[in-house]
C-alpha cells in the first residue's frame, strides 16, 4: 500500500508538470501576438472613410485650426423689454365713438399718422369728428378699442413701441456683477469688451444679437441672489419683441493667440474628449483623434494638447460621425484608389514581405502547403522554440533541486518499514524454535502440530536474520 501511494503521488506530479509545460507557451505567445495585432485594429477603427454619398447626407463640414482672441465669457438668462421712453400712448381728449380705423394691431406707423377718428358728443349736424395722431414712430403694439366703441379721455386705444432698440435684461449671479464694468450713471463713457454680450432669443436660435452693458439694476434679487444687468441692444429687422426670453453670453475678459476650435467640433465626455481631423492625403477620411482641452466659451474650445495649426476638424456632422463606424468604404479600398497601389487592411504599406504573408496564409485556409509560409512565420516558429527550450530547461533544473529531499524522506520511510518487517520475522523464528527444542508428547498432539505448522511459516530468509542477530 505504501509503494501503492508513493506511484500515485509521482504520477501526480509528473502531470501536472507536464500540463504546465503544455500551457506555458499558449501563456508566454498569446499576449505577444496579440499586442502585434493591436496596432493594426487601433489604426483601423480610428480612421473613418465615406464615399461621396455618405458626406452630403451627413452635411459633413470642415474648420481650420488655428490661433485665434479667446474671449472668457459667462452664461446667464434673461429677457427682452422695450425702452421706455420710445414707447407711447393714444388717447381722446374728448368723449365719443369711434367712427374710422386705419391700422391694426402690429402695423408699423410714422410719428403723426392719422390712426383713428372719433365722433364727438358735442350736439350737431353732422356731429363734429375728431382725428387721432400716432404721437411717436414704432409698430402698434397694443389696440383696445373697435369702430362703435365708446371713447372716454382715460382710456388708452392703442399702444405705439418703437422697436429700433430694445433692452436685454440679464439676472446675473451677484459675485459675477463685480466683474462686469458699466459706465458711470448718467455719462456716456466708452466700454470695454468686459462690457458686452451675446445675446440669442429662444424664437430666433440662428440669428445672433450684441448687447452693451448700460447699467445694472437698482436693487438686488434677495432669494436668488441676482442683479439685473441692463443691455441696450439693436434690433434689425425689428425681429425681437418684448418679453422674448433670452440667453446672455457675458465677456469677462479676452487672451490673444489661443489655439482654439469651433465648440460644434468637440465630441465624447468630459473625461475621454475627441475631435474627427480631416486626412490630408486620403480623401473624404477621418481620422478619430483625442484632445485635451482648456477653458470653453459658447463659440469656441481652448485646445491644450493634441492638435496642431493647420488641422482641419469636423464642426458639422461630427457627432453623427461616431454612429457611421467604419463608413461605406473600407480603408484599404480608400486608400489603394488614391494611391494606386494596394495596402494592408490596417492601411499601411503593403510590403513584399507582408504581401507573401498574406499570400501564405490564403494558400494555407485553401489547403495549400506548409512550404509557403513567410519570413514572419518562421520568426514566430523560432520565438516558439526558444520558449519552450527554456522552459524545458527550467522543469529539469526544479526536478534536480526538489529530488534530493524527497528521495532522502523516502528512503527513511524505506528502512523503517523493512526493520519493522525484520523485528517481527525474527520474533516468530525465536517462538517457533523453542517450541521445536522441547519433547515431543504424545498427550498433547495440538502443541506439536502447531509448532510444526509454525516452522513451516518461517520465511526463508528468517534463519539468516536470526543468525546475523545473534552475531
Amino acid at each position: 500500500m505504501f509503494y501503492t501511494d508513493l506511484k500515485y503521488f509521482r504520477m501526480v506530479k509528473v502531470l501536472s508538470l507536464a500540463t504546465l509545460l503544455s500551457l506555458a507557451p499558449s501563456l508566454f505567445v498569446g499576449p505577444y501576438l496579440l499586442a502585434a495585432d493591436t496596432p493594426a485594429k487601433s489604426a483601423e477603427n480610428n480612421t473613418i472613410v465615406l464615399d461621396e454619398k455618405g458626406v452630403q447626407n451627413l452635411r459633413i463640414e470642415t474648420e481650420p485650426v488655428e490661433e485665434r482672441d479667446f474671449e472668457q465669457t459667462a452664461f446667464s438668462l434673461g429677457r427682452i423689454e422695450a425702452i421706455p421712453r420710445n414707447s407711447g400712448t393714444l388717447s381722446s381728449r374728448i368723449p365719443g365713438r369711434i367712427v374710422e380705423l386705419s391700422v391694426t394691431i402690429g402695423d408699423m406707423v410714422e410719428a403723426g399718422t392719422v390712426v383713428a377718428k372719433v365722433e364727438s358728443r358735442q350736439p350737431g349736424d353732422p356731429p363734429p369728428v375728431i382725428t387721432l395722431k400716432a404721437p411717436v414712430r414704432g409698430m402698434i403694439t397694443r389696440m383696445d378699442t373697435r369702430i362703435g366703441d365708446p371713447v372716454e379721455p382715460d382710456k388708452i386705444l392703442m399702444e405705439i413701441t418703437d422697436l429700433r432698440e430694445v433692452y436685454a435684461i440679464a439676472r446675473v449671479p451677484e459675485h459675477l456683477a463685480g466683474k462686469m464694468k458699466a459706465p458711470a450713471p448718467g455719462t456716456n463713457a466708452g466700454v470695454s469688451d468686459a462690457n458686452k454680450a451675446r445675446i440669442t432669443v429662444t424664437a430666433l436660435p440662428k440669428e445672433k444679437f450684441e448687447g452693451t452693458l448700460l447699467r445694472f439694476g437698482t436693487s438686488a434679487d434677495r432669494e436668488n441672489g441676482t442683479l439685473d444687468a441692463v443691455f441696450r441692444m439693436g434690433n434689425p429687422g425689428g425681429l425681437l419683441r418684448p418679453e422674448m426670453r433670452a440667453e446672455f453670453s457675458i465677456i469677462l475678459g479676452r487672451r490673444t493667440n489661443i489655439l482654439s476650435i469651433p465648440r460644434s467640433a468637440l465630441q465624447g465626455e468630459a473625461a475621454n474628449r475627441f475631435v474627427y481631423v480631416k486626412d490630408f492625403n486620403l480623401p473624404r477620411a477621418f481620422i478619430k483623434t483625442p484632445v485635451v482641452v482648456g477653458e470653453m466659451n459658447d463659440r469656441y474650445v481652448e485646445i491644450i494638447s493634441g492638435l496642431f495649426a493647420a488641422d482641419e476638424v469636423v464642426t458639422r456632422g461630427s457627432y453623427s460621425l461616431g454612429f457611421v463606424g467604419t463608413g461605406s468604404m473600407s480603408l484599404k479600398d480608400a486608400l489603394d484608389a488614391a494611391h494606386g497601389h494596394e495596402h494592408a487592411a490596417d492601411g499601411s504599406e503593403l510590403t513584399p514581405a507582408k504581401k507573401a504573408e498574406m499570400e501564405a496564409k490564403k494558400a494555407k485556409e485553401k489547403g495549400g502547403n506548409a512550404a509557403a509560409q513567410p519570413a514572419a512565420a518562421a520568426g514566430n516558429s523560432d520565438f516558439w522554440m526558444y520558449t519552450s527550450a527554456g522552459l524545458f530547461a527550467l522543469l529539469l533544473i526544479s526536478l534536480l533541486f526538489r529530488s534530493g529531499p524527497e528521495n532522502k524522506d523516502e528512503s527513511k520511510e524505506q528502512d523503517t518499514f523493512l526493520a519493522t518487517e525484520d523485528q517481527d520475522t525474527h520474533a516468530t523464528a525465536s517462538s517457533t524454535k523453542s517450541a521445536l527444542s522441547q519433547p515431543h508428547s504424545n498427550s498433547n498432539p495440538e502443541l506439536s502440530e502447531s509448532a510444526h505448522a509454525s516452522r513451516d511459516k518461517v520465511p526463508a530468509g528468517a534463519g539468516s536474520n536470526s543468525k546475523s542477530g545473534g552475531h
